[in-house]
């Protein structure tokens, strides 16, 4: 079984596509998220606007985001994963109870922003994962997005080889492309 955009509510994928990017984000939501931009030398009082933002459209890809990148760049990795974790949430909503059961398309897999966006996230949550030495849950995220994203189009194939290289006790200094690896896409699974 393969997914397709059109196996969900179309109207329901399409305004989450559009939410992604701002779509549908009310002004109250959008000023709090501007203002904790201008208030990048006040953490505090930024992270309450975002926190606020979220509170007004729980539902809203754009304040998760937001919370997310807020906690990132301040290196509160643990933080940015438990946003993410929430992102990854919505998006589930967004694809459906069914989403999963089978390989997206192709055709999804490049163009459809839910989809996207959840496979974007499972690879950030694998990253977070690898960053905060919690390799059980890294495997499990880099597990499911090698089964969701067999061609590797947002390219999680690499931090598989981080913690491939990592698990055999490779040295971290030594190149991370060996002779044989491909280029680009998932090593055979040995």
């Amino acid at each position: 079984m393969s997914f397709s955009p059109l196996d969900f509510d179309e109207h329901a994928l399409t305004a989450f596509a559009d939410s992604v990017v701002g779509g549908g984000l009310g002004p109250e939501a959008m000023a709090l998220i501007e203002q904790a931009g201008r208030l990048r030398d006040q953490p505090e009082a930024a992270l309450r606007c975002l926190q606020e933002a979220r509170r007004l459209a729980p539902r809203h890809p754009v304040p998760v985001i937001a919370v997310y990148r807020f906690h990132f760049y301040a290196h509160e990795l643990a933080l940015a994963r438990a946003a993410g974790e929430d992102a990854l949430a919505l998006a589930r909503f967004a694809l459906g109870p069914d989403f999963g059961d089978g390989v997206p398309s192709e055709e999804a897999t490049r163009h459809d922003a839910a989809v996207r966006f959840y496979l974007f996230t499972l690879k950030g949550l694998a990253y977070l994962n690898l960053r905060l030495g919690d390799w059980p849950q890294a495997w499990l995220m880099l597990g499911e997005l090698r089964r969701l994203d067999p061609q590797d189009h947002v390219g999680g194939s690499l931090l598989l080889q981080v913690l491939e290289r990592r698990e055999a006790g490779e040295d971290p200094d030594t190149p991370l492309w060996q002779e044989g690896d491909p280029v680009r896409g998932w090593r055979p699974r040995s």
